[in-house]
């Protein structure tokens, strides 16, 4: 298995990730947040921190997924998304470890085929971490 990105300080509920969400003026945002809620609700012990200016959702401190929002587009993206099973070919990408979903106002999105990535993603880190 490949090492585990790791970052300190995630909580529960991080008031700066809630301020990132809340920033006047950043329209992409509001959709990005309920791909965020999801990664939220993946499982109990998903904590969430900003990391490089961005929502960055973790469990027990390792990275598994993350949202940006750009002018065009949101990303949802994926620390080990090179890994994941992707069916409906949603994942983009050539890097070693992560892929993202490019998600566009206006454009249908696939929604349990995303699901399931965030699933996966999730299910993914926790075998990560009982792995170490």
């Amino acid at each position: 298995m490949t090492e585990l990105f790791r970052l300190s300080g995630a909580t529960r509920r991080d008031p700066e990730v809630e301020a990132w969400f809340a920033a006047p003026d950043h329209d992409l945002r509001r959709l990005a947040r309920p791909w965020f809620e999801r990664l939220r609700a993946a499982g109990p012990d998903v904590g969430e921190l900003l990391h490089d200016g961005h929502p960055t959702a973790c469990v027990g401190g390792a990275a598994f997924a993350y949202v940006d929002a750009f002018s065009a587009h949101v990303n949802l993206g994926f620390f080990h998304g090179a890994d994941l099973p992707d069916p409906a070919g949603l994942l983009e990408g050539a890097g070693k470890r992560m892929r993202h979903v490019k998600v566009r106002w206006g454009k249908p999105v696939d929604e349990p085929a995303l699901e399931a990535l965030i699933a996966a993603a999730y299910r993914d880190i926790r075998a990560r971490l009982e792995g170490e």
